[in-house]
């Protein structure tokens, strides 16, 4: 049985240092496998061998991808170090090869047809702002509506990843959207709230889009996040500079947003498949 007690002085002392909800939550998920896994030790009393061994399980047989194995790294070590005062070395488990996927994304008829299926107009509304300004799922769920500025014509995005603000453009259809919806719906706080005023939940978000894709019939493999994908591969094929996408998209490093050249790089080349010679 997982020891709550554990968990729980482990979460005071993550708020304590300022970490992000977000981030709390993905430290107590792989912190409660890691203890459900190893329920018949004493996690004080295994040994360095033993957490080597969990980690190279997950890898060979569970077949975890790298930010899986990464972030489980970090949560042991950063469970060890703080609640035992053991720092605990799993450095050399880390991938040493980077994964090169290309992200998923969809075209701008497949967003437009995600759109327009969407009768509802909060769910219109939710996807529509995560499309229209390259939103991560939690960005929209915790906007307020005093971060919609209309005489600006921005939106602000408040300690977002990283604990950065930033401001993106409000496209006016968008506005014009949030107005019908907000005149509707009279949200208290929370841009996009539940029945009780908090915040909407972002498993009502996912099932928005599910739905959506059944319903416009796309078969193209999409999640909430595909749609900031999208965003940043249509203003890269609408000629947007790169440097001016990674600020909106709010990236750390400029190699993470040039990721989304290699598919508008295809997309554009004019070089002719070998089929077309046969």
């Amino acid at each position: 049985m997982m020891n709550p007690n554990l968990t729980e002085q482990f979460v005071t002392i993550l708020r304590l240092q300022r970490y992000a909800e977000r981030s709390i939550k993905t430290y107590t998920s792989h912190l409660a496998y890691f203890l459900k896994v190893s329920a018949k030790f004493n996690p004080e009393e295994i040994t360095q061998q033993q957490l080597e061994d969990f980690i190279i399980w997950l890898v060979n047989k569970k077949k975890v991808g790298q930010s899986y194995q990464k972030a489980m790294i970090a949560t042991i070590t950063k469970f060890y170090k703080e609640i035992f005062l053991r720092n605990v070395n799993l450095k050399h488990l880390y991938p040493k090869r980077k994964e090169h996927k290309l992200p998923n994304f969809l075209t701008r008829e497949e967003v437009k047809k995600i759109l327009d299926v969407t009768e509802n107009i909060k769910h219109k509304a939710i996807l529509t702002t995560i499309y229209s300004c390259g939103l991560r799922l939690s960005e929209v769920l915790e906007l307020k509506i005093s971060d919609i500025k209309t005489h600006e014509n921005v939106l602000l995005i408040r300690q977002a990843k990283g604990k950065k603000d930033r401001v993106v453009m409000l496209s006016p259809k968008l506005v014009e959207l949030l107005r019908v919806y907000y005149k509707f719906y009279q949200p208290q706080s929370f841009l996009f709230e539940g029945q009780t005023n908090e915040k909407y939940s972002e498993r009502s978000v996912q099932n928005i889009l599910k739905n959506a894709l059944l319903k416009a019939d796309i078969t193209s493999p999409a999640s909430v996040h595909t749609l900031r994908h999208s965003y940043a591969t249509h203003l890269l094929e609408n000629g947007t500079d790169i440097r001016v996408i990674k600020e909106l998209l709010g990236h750390n490093n400029i190699k993470t947003t040039e990721i989304y050249t290699q598919i508008t790089d295809v997309s554009k080349a004019k070089v002719k498949s070998p089929l077309d010679f046969l």
